[in-house]
C-alpha cells in the first residue's frame, strides 16, 4: 500500500480547485475503490466553486445535487459556476461539472448571511464515546476473508487515510447474509487540524457524507456491499442542509438510516451531531442499489 505520507494534505489539495475564469473552476481526481470518480469527491468540490463566488461572510447552508454519468478518474474535471442570485440575505449559485464535453454533475448550492431566530433541534441519539471504537486500520483486517479481492483492505484503509472514520457497529460486509435494522452509526473527523475556514469544514463533511450514507439499506437486506460484490450501485443524488456551525476535525456522530428500498433505489437519511449534541447537518440520498444477476 503506497500511503502518501500526510493523506490529509493531499486531500486539502484535492479541494484546493484551480481557477481558469472568473466562475470556471478545474479540479483533479484522486483514485477510488471502483473505476469512477468517488461521488463526495465530486460534490465537495462543486461546493468548493460555488462557495468561492460568495462572499465570505455567507455560510452555506444547504445543497442539492445530481450525480448524471459516472467521472473518469485519470480525466480533469471543469466546475461552471452561474451566479443564480445575490440577494440581501441569500445567494445562490448552480454548478455544472464537466468531463469530455459532458455533464457528470448538478449542484444547486445556497448561502446565507448570518442571523438569529428561532431555535429548535431533535435530540442527539446515543452513541458510544468514539475513542473507544476501533480505527479503520484496525477494524477493516478482521474482514479481509470477506473480500474476493485480497488488495481491498489495504485500498479500502488508504482511501480513508485522511479521515479518521469509526464505526458503532460492525459494518455491512462484517456481517453478510444476516439481515439487521437499517440503520448505522459511525463518528468522524479528519486526521489533523483544519484551518479556521467555514466553507473548507463544509465541504470536508460533505466529502464524508458520501462514504457510508448507503450502508442503512444493505444491513437491511444482509448485503456486504460494493467491495463484497453482492450489489452494485452508484448514488443517484445528494441532499445536504447545514444548520449550525462545526468543525470537521473534531468528532461528528454520523446516524444514518434507510427508510425505503423499490425500484432498483435505496433511500439514505442521516443526521450529523457534534460532539456537544448539537445537530450540525441533516442528508438525504438515493442510489441505484441492485443485486447482480447471475
Amino acid at each position: 500500500m503506497n500511503e502518501s505520507p500526510d493523506p490529509l494534505l493531499d486531500l486539502l489539495h484535492l479541494l484546493d480547485l484551480e481557477q481558469i475564469e472568473r466562475d470556471i473552476f478545474r479540479g483533479v481526481s484522486r483514485s477510488s475503490l471502483v473505476p469512477r470518480v468517488f461521488g463526495g469527491q465530486v460534490a465537495a468540490q462543486a461546493l468548493v466553486a460555488a462557495g468561492r463566488t460568495v462572499p465570505a461572510d455567507r455560510g452555506a447552508h444547504s445543497l442539492h445535487s445530481y450525480f448524471l454519468r459516472a467521472g473518469d478518474p485519470g480525466a480533469p474535471i471543469v466546475y461552471s459556476v452561474d451566479r443564480i442570485r445575490d440577494g440581501r440575505s441569500f445567494t445562490t449559485r448552480r454548478v455544472v461539472a464537466v468531463q469530455h464535453g459532458q455533464p457528470i454533475f448538478h449542484l444547486s448550492a445556497s448561502f446565507q448571511s448570518h442571523e438569529e431566530g428561532l431555535e429548535h433541534q431533535a435530540p442527539m441519539p446515543a452513541a458510544p464515546d468514539p475513542e473507544t471504537l476501533p480505527t479503520a486500520a484496525e477494524m477493516l483486517p478482521r474482514y479481509a476473508d470477506r473480500f474476493s479481492d485480497p488488495g481491498v483492505v489495504d485500498r479500502l484503509i488508504e482511501a480513508r487515510a485522511a479521515v479518521d472514520l469509526r464505526y458503532v457497529d460492525a459494518p455491512p460486509f462484517g456481517t453478510v447474509g444476516e439481515a439487521r435494522e437499517p440503520r448505522s452509526q459511525v463518528w468522524f473527523r479528519t486526521n489533523g487540524k483544519l484551518a479556521d475556514d467555514p466553507l473548507l469544514h463544509v465541504c470536508l463533511a460533505t466529502y464524508v457524507s458520501d462514504m457510508t450514507l448507503l450502508d442503512s439499506v444493505l444491513l437491511a437486506h444482509g448485503r456486504g456491499g460494493w467491495a463484497v460484490g453482492d450489489v452494485v450501485g452508484a448514488s443517484l443524488d445528494h441532499a445536504m442542509w447545514f444548520h449550525r456551525p462545526f468543525r470537521a476535525d473534531e468528532w461528528l456522530l454520523y446516524d444514518q438510516e434507510s427508510p425505503s428500498a423499490s425500484g432498483g433505489r435505496g433511500l439514505g437519511q442521516a443526521r450529523i451531531h457534534t460532539a456537544d449534541g448539537r445537530l450540525a447537518i441533516t442528508v438525504i440520498q438515493e442510489g441505484v442499489v441492485r443485486v447482480p444477476r447471475g
